[in-house]
């Protein structure tokens, strides 16, 4: 994500650059709206991510150890670090990697909803099931000890779908008899008018739609758009919006 909007991870962002930078435990914290840099979308910033994001990993179990009384837990530091900004921003998105450690679980405690996604294969759906069950544990947790795992809305989102495939359409079909609503009426096509964008570090919405066949490139318009309006609906019934 960083790389899409112009921050290439390995030159561009620095020691004290990432989130890590607001959330680390000694003196060299810095304010998050120190870190927040502008994109060339108006209105839309970014705080790059690198590496450097897993001395969290690192740093968080010796500051349990070493944790007094009064001391902020290590799941309220990036809450409170969003909160420093929250006036600043209709919309906060947290980038998660795929993996369960101290940043996943602080992202899912300063989340206010969450969307999960899903590619519709067997074995990817057995390793979501297996992921969900864990932070389910871990959770219940961290609720215990004062963290916020209140979700104004949780969804899954199907993605890199391809309708002619049979056994994904079955596997969508068992998401549904499982999820119900929770799983996203649009999923996300499989298409490579996507990735073939992303090689030049573009979005779908960027590149010329001359560069592909109509078709191609239309497909995969509609359903990138058909997601985001279902998810733009979902974000502005929590803020009790109709529109």
């Amino acid at each position: 994500m960083s790389a899409l909007f112009g921050h290439q991870p390995e030159i561009d962002v620095h020691p004290n650059d990432t989130m890590y930078g607001a959330i680390r435990y000694d003196e060299t914290r810095r304010p998050v709206k120190e870190i927040a840099r502008k994109t060339y979308i108006p209105g839309l910033d970014l705080i790059p991510g690198n590496l450097e994001l897993m001395e969290f990993e690192h740093d968080t179990p010796r500051a349990l150890m070493t944790r007094q009384p009064g001391d902020v837990m290590f799941f309220q530091r990036l809450s409170d670090a969003i909160d420093d900004v929250s006036d600043d921003y209709d919309i906060v998105i947290i980038d998660c990697p795929p993996q369960l450690g101290y940043l996943t679980l602080s992202a899912l405690t300063a989340a206010t909803s969450v969307l999960v996604t899903v590619h519709p294969q067997m074995l990817d759906v057995m390793s979501m099931n297996q992921f969900l069950a864990m932070v389910a544990d871990l959770l219940r947790e961290v609720a215990a000890a004062g963290g916020n795992v209140d979700f104004a809305w949780l969804r899954y989102l199907i993605t890199r779908f391809e309708p002619s495939d049979g056994p994904q359409n079955q596997m969508v079909g068992y998401l549904r008899s499982i999820f119900g609503a929770h799983v996203l009426n649009f999923p996300m096509l499989k298409s490579t008018a996507v990735s073939d964008a992303g090689l030049t570090n573009q979005t779908l919405y960027e590149v010329e739609r001359g560069q592909f066949t109509r078709s191609t490139y239309d497909r995969a318009i509609e359903s990138m758009n058909s997601v985001n309006d279902e998810i733009e609906t979902l974000i502005k019934k929590a803020w009790g919006r109709a529109t």
